[in-house]
């Protein structure tokens, strides 16, 4: 038996610390993203967390741009004072900020076109 946890993400994460507004309903909290990928993302807990764990969040990130990097996700997990999201929908106009922000980040930014394509592909299976 081994100790190493096996990796299970989809997606090549990277670790990016950027203001984050996590906004559901009327409700809106100013968190750091921890880490990002086409998939997921995850950010610090704030001190005082009232969200409806299965309602829709929207995550609003701060990348420097004129306008917020806008994801569209689900809550997955909440441990160690982090906050884990699903990624549900990125818009658009929005897919192409996050490709730059990955892609800036990681040693080989070839490996994002070969995601996008399975998304593109994972996209397509759940329009039929």
């Amino acid at each position: 038996m081994t100790d190493t946890p096996i990796e299970r993400r989809a997606f090549t994460r990277v670790a990016i610390d950027l203001p984050v507004e996590v906004q559901q309903g009327g409700s809106s909290w100013r968190q750091r993203l921890i880490d990002i990928s086409l998939g997921g993302a995850a950010t610090d807990q704030p001190d005082v967390w009232d969200a409806q764990y299965n309602e829709p969040f929207t995550l609003l990130i701060d990348t420097g741009a004129a306008e917020p990097l806008e994801l569209f996700a689900y809550l997955q997990h909440v441990e160690n004072g982090r906050l884990g999201f699903k990624v549900d929908h990125v818009d658009r106009e929005n897919i192409d900020l996050l490709r730059r922000l990955l892609a800036a980040h990681l040693s080989n930014p070839d490996v994002l076109d070969g995601e996008l394509r399975r998304l593109d592909e994972e996209s397509d299976v759940e329009d039929d």
